[in-house]
């Protein structure tokens, strides 16, 4: 086959692999109302079975609305309303941009072969599937997470050069502005600068550094001056995280050991989590990109998993993208043991499986029971390890 067969070949796969991970990630409402453009459609589309609308999830949607209509000039109203709430008391097109970004990062990771794979394993990701059917903020902040961890990448494979830098700046200051984990992704970029000295990932500059400084003092700023001045975003600050000690939700759901993002994964994507894990063991100093992810996940693992009363697997969505780039790499070390010719049939095969065996868990948790939180009691009802009450009735 020529090379420029293969590479058509290539793209026209890639291009039904996202259109494919597009519409799964399409609102139910589209496929239910009576007058829903693709009612007709619905029989193909996993339909989740949660149709509930979580406190948080309400919040943000109203939030949303109000930012629509009436643009920044609301987000001083908009932080009062949250006191308000707390004392008293969507998505899916970021997750799309989140696919296409992933292919584009692993194109530039491995080239069209990873975009392939590693677009493929995050079309069909229970996690990112689950997070575009529920307007909650993780699924946009995952997309400004990802995108800090691309450009960053860029930035040490290019130095200085101020396109990559301007996109950096943009997404560390967006992270702040979207939610408070940013400070894991910041923790998490500041590990890779740091181990770059014996990794050797790229060239770490003056500039990069500044612009790490400066992408979240940016969004300090910005946040502060949004929020009506430093007094109201420091209260809403201490608000959020109060309420984690208070909230008896969060402190039936939000705890555990260390350990708990590993038994949740293992319970959403076992066979991705164990080929990811199993990458770690082959693991050599010129798997740069390996090390990056590794690095990324680990670095901000170690700080979420010691929030009391703080911990959902809806925080860990920024983590499918690196996860998905060690499975696969082991994914190509494993058919390494294949003959030549069988090569690219046998990824082909193990690469689909992966996906097949993730779909079913999607829609066994979310689709056949109804699922809405990512919590660990949750995730073993819906996979039917813990009986709910209503079971043993």
């Amino acid at each position: 086959m020529s090379a420029h067969r293969l590479l058509n070949l290539r793209f026209i796969a890639l291009g039904i692999i996202l259109l494919m991970g597009v519409f799964l990630r399409l609102p139910p409402a589209l496929f239910q109302k009576p007058g829903g453009p693709l009612r007709g459609l619905v029989a193909l589309h996993p339909q989740p079975a949660s149709q509930q609308l979580g406190f948080d999830e309400g919040l943000y949607r109203d939030y949303a609305d109000k930012l629509t209509r009436f643009g920044l000039i609301s987000y001083p109203e908009i932080i009062e309303r949250y006191r308000e709430k707390q004392q008293t008391l969507t998505s899916a097109v970021f997750s799309m941009l989140t696919l296409l970004l992933a292919a584009i990062f692993a194109a530039r990771l491995g080239g069209s072969g990873y975009a392939i794979g590693v677009g493929a394993l995050m079309a069909f990701a229970p996690t990112q599937l689950h997070m575009s059917q529920h307007a909650l903020v993780d699924g946009f902040f995952t997309f400004w997470a990802t995108l800090v961890l691309w450009s960053l990448w860029e930035n040490l494979r290019a130095p200085r050069d101020w396109r990559w830098l301007a996109l950096y700046v943009v997404a560390l200051t967006a992270t702040v502005l979207t939610k408070e984990n940013a400070f894991f992704v910041w923790v998490a970029v500041v590990a890779i600068l740091i181990a770059n000295h014996w990794l050797k990932f790229g060239t770490v500059t003056r500039e990069l550094l500044l612009a790490t400084v400066i992408g979240p003092v940016l969004g300090v700023v910005l946040l502060g001056m949004l929020a009506g001045g430093a007094g109201p975003l420091i209260a809403t600050y201490q608000l959020s995280v109060t309420k984690n000690y208070e909230l008896k939700y969060a402190i039936l759901t939000g705890d555990g050991p260390w350990y708990r993002y590993l038994v949740d994964l293992m319970l959403v994507s076992p066979v991705v989590l164990l080929l990811a894990v199993g990458s770690i063991f082959n693991l050599t100093r010129l798997k740069k990109t390996e090390w990056l992810c590794l690095i990324f996940i680990a670095a901000s693992y170690l700080v979420m998993c010691n929030i009391k009363y703080g911990m959902n697997l809806r925080y860990a969505n920024m983590w499918d993208l690196p996860l998905r780039v060690l499975a696969f790499s082991q994914l190509l070390v494993l058919i390494g043991f294949i003959a030549q010719r069988w090569r690219s049939i046998a990824l082909f095969a193990a690469v689909g499986l992966t996906c097949a065996l993730e779909m079913r868990n999607y829609v066994v948790m979310a689709v056949e029971y109804p699922l809405y939180e990512l919590v660990t009691p949750e995730l073993m009802r819906g996979l039917k390890i813990l009986k709910s009450p209503a079971d043993l009735k």
